[in-house]
């Protein structure tokens, strides 16, 4: 190095007059990185830099997302105080002012409608402690019926199955450690290269090994190069393939049958019913040759170990919880679960998927996945909130239907937490419509996003910089994520601002917190002997472990890195099979003469969700400053297209437009349009109403669509 290069990091040096770091967790994606954010001030300026930080997770590692996300939390249009809309505007207001309209309103629309006019809508990007206490808000504050949480349109398929399948829904049966060690890998419908990007070094390393990797997805994406196989596959056709794959492990004789007969029910049925299976339909409903079927089957069912991981793509459809039930019948029926390095993983794409599904969001369910139509479970939270278990409201709807709700008059009041179901949710624009007839609609959110635009209040929160609290990752990892940055302008943390509600609403005896661990150590008791046990999780441990995987039933556990070893979590002990349609029982799109494409939906690097945080990164929004469709050039000529052209995309619920993107590597059957915009950009626009049976998640991923050049 010269004089000239010492002398200017030395000047540097000295010109920087403080610095501060911040422990902190990426806010967005599954894997919760751990990372610190660094604050240098000098004379001039103040800089900011994100670094990784090891872990037993990501291992230090980030992805670009993560290096950049201090630019939405330090961005000039975070909301800072209470916003009232008065005239079609808003205005700051006092907190006082604010909760004393939250308490007229709730209370008006209680007394005219019932306690059922009130309605609470979550999130997944919550901590453990604050999805904790927004259920016990809605049940014991609001005593509604009416909650349900983001998460429903992104893991209710993967939880629903695994629940039915092995009677338990953590997200990966597994820990990530396993994943270089297993001989063959199936990847349904997951592009984790983009979506996760920090978990790629797991199966990378797996292919090192001799690992042979198996991608289903209809598009080429950065995940399907690593693939050994890529089976192309027709969107919405997941639950066949997994059909036609099982037939011929049974038919070649691949399955374990001491397996079966030891830990297994429901084999024989759907053995049964896989032999009136033809193939030549498999291939038909796929799009795939039978021979690239016979491979895939001969390979996994023929290998020791193996490993299968699902994603929104073949969950995110309205036979999304059968088709990841065929893919955990072929894990059942060759004793690939239970076992080192064989197992399932469902790949969770919030920050907090998997804890925030845990704790009492969801319609149905109450802390430690206990189920608030058991009469036992009602009873044990009931003691513990120290209510009356006649108290305690019955099962609602799911999120979606809330949406609904609010059109039929059901619902006239709503409080949202850190979502943007106008963006989100299918059928877009009826939800934005819905929301308009609300009588009160009050938002909690960091920014003013296409949803909190439409609340009467707007409430401030604090970003992931700030909010100390737990978060339970993609492994199950259970993981403390270190806060101490302070909260800009008059913001509040989500469980202050949810305390401070249950106050004016003359509750505030059952919410006595002064810390966020003062409410993990009470759901640490609601969740004991649940399903999702965390009794014997506590900060300490969190922080002296780097984390740790549930059920973790007491002090002296260190946590559970492999399920189903010996038992299933069924009464019997044993997994479950299920004979599954190729033909689900909810008719999903069907292209037409009027809409002859198949548009399926997901996500690119840079962004994340509805890009409410991520579009006010400048680092991100560079990289993708707006939506696209990605169409195979032959088809785009097919419809009048040109490359990088406004494109006017419509389905039967609406239209959007966005501009063309020429890819050879997509089916030609198929169009691609990512769901991170809003406005005439959103995609969502496109989704009809039709939900799930058993989950009630939408057909995100199968929509008939018509393409043409857009004039404006």
């Amino acid at each position: 190095m010269t004089e000239l290069m010492l002398k200017y990091f030395r000047d540097k040096q000295r010109q920087v007059q403080s610095e501060k770091v911040y422990d902190t967790q990426c806010p967005f994606c599954s894997m919760q990185c751990k990372m610190q954010l660094i604050e240098q001030k000098d004379v001039s300026r103040t800089t900011y830099k994100t670094v990784g930080k090891d872990n037993p997770t990501s291992q230090g590692r980030l992805c670009v997302k993560g290096m950049n996300a201090h630019q939405h939390a330090l961005h000039r249009e975070r909301i800072k105080q209470p916003l009232l809309k008065v005239d079609g505007e808003f205005k700051a207001i006092a907190w006082k002012e604010a909760l004393d309209h939250i308490r007229h309103n709730f209370e008006e629309i209680q007394e005219t409608d019932g306690s059922d006019g009130l309605s609470v809508y979550g999130s997944a990007s919550l901590t453990n402690e604050e999805a904790y206490l927004l259920g016990k808000f809605a049940r014991v504050v609001l005593r509604t019926k009416y909650i349900d949480y983001n998460g429903r349109l992104c893991m209710a398929s993967a939880a629903t199955a695994a629940n039915q399948s092995f009677g338990v829904d953590r997200g990966f049966a597994n820990s990530l450690q396993e994943v270089p060690h297993t001989k063959c890998i199936m990847l349904a419908g997951t592009n984790i290269a983009e979506c996760q990007p920090t978990i790629m070094p797991y199966f990378e390393k797996a292919k090192e090994n001799g690992a042979y990797i198996i991608a289903i997805d209809p598009r080429e994406t950065a995940t399907t190069k690593i693939a050994d196989l890529h089976l192309k596959n027709k969107p919405g056709s997941d639950a066949s393939l997994a059909n036609g794959l099982l037939k011929i492990m049974i038919e070649e004789n691949y399955i374990d049958e001491a397996f079966i007969q030891k830990r297994v029910n429901g084999f024989e049925e759907v053995a049964h019913h896989l032999s009136s299976v033809d193939l030549d339909e498999v291939a038909e409903l796929t799009g795939l040759l039978k021979e690239h079927l016979y491979q895939a089957a001969s390979i996994f069912g023929q290998e020791d170990s193996g490993m299968i991981f699902t994603a929104r793509g073949v969950e995110q459809q309205t036979d999304g919880t059968a088709a990841v039930r065929g893919f955990l019948n072929i894990l059942l029926a060759t004793g690939k679960i239970g076992k080192p390095y064989s197992g399932y993983g469902a790949v969770t794409g919030q920050g907090n998927g998997q804890g925030a599904r845990e704790h009492g969001q969801k319609a149905d369910q109450l802390p430690g996945y206990r189920s608030i139509e058991n009469k036992e479970d009602r009873k044990y939270v009931s003691e513990v909130w120290g209510i009356q278990e006649e108290d305690l409201p019955g099962e609602g709807v799911s999120a979606y239907e809330m949406f609904e709700k609010i059109e039929e008059g059901t619902i006239t009041g709503m409080f949202l937490m850190c979502s943007n179901p106008v963006v989100s949710n299918p059928n877009a624009n009826f939800v934005k419509n819905a929301l308009k007839k609300l009588k009160f609609f009050v938002a909690v959110d960091l920014f003013i996003s296409e949803t909190a635009e439409m609340a009467d209040l707007i409430l401030p929160a604090s970003s992931y910089l700030e909010d100390e609290g737990t978060m339970t990752n993609i492994e199950g990892r259970v993981v403390l994520r270190e806060a101490s940055r302070p909260i800009p302008g008059e913001g509040k943390h989500d469980w202050q601002i949810i305390c401070e509600m249950a106050e004016v609403l003359g509750k505030g005896e059952y919410f006595p917190y002064s810390e966020a661990e003062d409410i993990f150590n009470e759901l640490r008791l609601a969740t004991k002997g649940g399903k999702a046990d965390y009794y014997g999780i506590t900060y300490e441990k969190i922080r002296r472990q780097n984390g740790v995987l549930w059920p973790c039933p007491d002090k002296d556990h260190e946590g559970t890195e492999r399920l189903f070893e010996h038992d299933f979590a069924h009464s019997d002990g044993k997994g479950k099979m299920a004979v599954v349609e190729n033909v689900p029982k909810v008719k999903k799109d069907q292209t037409s003469d009027d809409y002859p494409l198949t548009l399926t939906t997901g996500r690119v690097m840079s962004h994340y969700l509805s890009g409410e945080q991520t579009r006010r990164s400048s680092s991100l929004a560079a990289r993708n400053i707006e939506s696209f469709i990605e169409i195979h050039p032959k088809t785009g000529r097919e419809y009048g297209l040109e490359d990088r052209m406004l494109v006017k995309v419509e389905s039967a619920q609406g239209h959007i437009v966005v501009r063309s993107k020429w890819n050879e590597e997509i089916r030609k059957d198929t169009v691609f349009v990512p769901f991170h915009w809003a406005g005439k950009q959103n995609v969502n626009r496109l989704v009809s109403n039709k939900l799930d049976p058993d989950c009630r998640m939408p057909g995100f991923k199968v929509v008939a669509v018509n393409v043409s050049p857009y004039l404006n």
